[in-house]
């Protein structure tokens, strides 16, 4: 017979959330967790989270481009609150991203042990959910572009971090304290919040909703997801939107479609196992609620990212929400593992996280290879790039207007770092990154357009195309790199370059 947790079994868990012995456990997974992810500060998005953050701290920054970040993060106290942490500390920038980091992570993992406890009886079932989201916080999901936790400070880190604590909150039947984090989670990342609220309300319904007398009430509030505001189409956008390949469900491969449908069939396997089970009925209630989450999600997400008439919809990534699918379902299947596989066996533990990890730390090697597992902000950065962005952050005028090769983040060792967020300067738009922002905010889509367009053909530029560069757009300074045909050609008339290493030149237009 399931077994129902009682109010007195609650608070003694409440009670062992924040014991120092166990706190110290989940700081040590989280310390693991660091050690396989790495630490990346201003890597991808970075490029504009970072950028952010420096403009509110010093507003003389980005005097030309600014609008491909300050638009979007009107809607996020992110870059606020970790400026206002700084103004408060007087701890320099990169210090306090590493700790809001590390903080973002342990909440994360210890959110998730929290759930585990509420949800299994097992000491080896809660550490083992909880030690399997440490191990595979890297691991790419299927389809979307992201990973569950990024390598370095994401609101969306935070936002989850929210999320997984007002679950833990609904469990407890704590609907005030759920509804601030959840508040908190749409105030930091409004798109990932919409998927918290929903979950919280399948859950909520599972473990109490049959009380309700209005149902229908849950259903008008699971649409949530659904509720968001968007610009008209422009060809513009339709071009900068091409570019984001996950946009487009047709393009999807079959191992990412399998990697949508296998954890809801697995859930539908447990939870048929777990009626006929002695666990108690949070873990009956999470598993049915994150089936009939996942579920939802997946066809509300077809629905959207389909019918072409929607396309204005897709740039907010309705198929994201498999990040906390993901989460729910690792964290249950980490428990089932640690109650019926893994138990008190020491081997056992070693020969299934030993090996997991490794291959993740190995991965994470592989994707940034001319850059090290960790940069921190008391090492030196060896990688070339970052080198050259340093020496543009500490040379070069902050009115500076920079042009570089709009594929920069693709090429060798470049390792995907952002030019704005290390090198504190102006750029023109990018193919890789702001094509992300513009098709998010289709304002600046005819911008990207133009201002990539004249970019076309960089890597066989003369002098006459840098000086239109100069008469259009106002570019002063320019980045080159060992794959360009300017490279190896002396100062001219147009540049003269004061920095080179071994593959990146930074020039000055005359």
């Amino acid at each position: 017979m399931r077994q129902t947790p009682t109010k007195s079994s609650e608070r003694i868990a409440a009670r062992g959330d924040f014991s120092i012995r166990n706190l110290l456990i989940v700081a040590g997974l989280t310390a693991l967790a660091f050690l396989v992810m790495g630490y990346h500060p201003g890597l991808e998005d970075d490029s504009f989270y970072l950028a952010a953050i420096k403009r509110d701290l010093k507003s003389s920054l980005f005097p030309h481009d600014a609008d491909f970040f300050r638009v979007q993060f009107q809607a996020t106290i992110f870059d606020k609150l970790i400026a206002f942490s700084v103004r408060l500390t007087h701890l320099p920038l990169p210090w306090m991203a590493l700790l809001w980091q590390f903080v973002a992570i342990f909440f994360v993992i210890h959110s998730c042990w929290r759930i585990s406890r509420r949800c299994f009886s097992r000491p080896e079932a809660h550490w083992a959910a909880t030690a399997l989201i440490a191990a595979l916080l890297t691991l790419p999901l299927p389809g979307v572009a992201i990973a569950i936790a990024d390598q370095y400070l994401h609101p969306r880190t935070l936002a989850t971090a929210a999320i997984l604590a007002a679950i833990v909150a609904v469990i407890d039947a704590k609907p005030r304290l759920g509804g601030f984090l959840l508040v908190f989670a749409v105030a930091t990342h409004a798109i990932m919040a919409s998927f918290g609220i929903s979950f919280c309300i399948f859950l909520w319904w599972h473990l109490r909703g049959r009380r309700m007398q209005d149902s229908s009430v849950v259903l008008a509030a699971s649409l949530v997801p659904l509720g968001w505001l968007f610009e008209p189409a422009s060809d513009a956008w339709r071009q900068v939107a091409a570019t984001r390949g996950f946009y487009f469900l047709g393009r999807w491969r079959w191992y990412e479609w399998l990697g949508v449908f296998a954890p809801l069939v697995i859930l539908f396997a447990i939870r048929r196992l777990l009626r006929r089970s002695d666990e108690n009925s949070n873990l009956s209630a999470l598993t049915s609620a994150t089936l009939g989450f996942g579920t939802f999600q997946m066809l509300a997400g077809l629905l959207i990212m389909l019918p072409s008439s929607l396309e204005r919809l897709r740039p907010f990534e309705p198929m994201r929400y498999l990040q906390l699918l993901y989460i729910l379902f690792f964290l249950i299947v980490g428990g089932m593992l640690g109650k019926f596989v893994l138990k008190r066996q020491v081997y056992r533990w070693v020969f299934v996280f030993i090996p997991l990890s490794a291959g993740l730390l190995y991965a994470q090697r592989r994707m940034y290879p001319a850059s090290p597992h960790f940069e921190l902000p008391w090492r030196t950065d060896e990688n070339p790039w970052v080198k050259a962005f340093a020496w543009i952050r500490d040379n070069t005028p902050p009115d500076a207007l920079f042009a570089i090769d709009p594929h920069y983040e693709t090429l060798p060792d470049e390792d995907s770092h952002g030019f704005r967020a290390l090198a504190e300067r102006s750029v023109l738009a990018d193919y890789e990154k702001d094509a992300g922002m513009a098709a998010r905010v289709p304002s600046l889509a005819p911008r990207w357009l133009r201002e990539v367009t004249a970019l076309n053909g960089w890597q066989n530029f003369q002098d006459s195309d840098f000086e239109r560069l100069h008469r259009e757009f106002g570019v002063n300074w320019t980045i080159l790199s060992s794959t360009d045909k300017q490279y190896s050609i002396p100062d001219s008339a147009t540049m003269a370059c004061p920095y080179e290493n071994r593959d990146v030149k930074v020039c000055r237009l005359r």
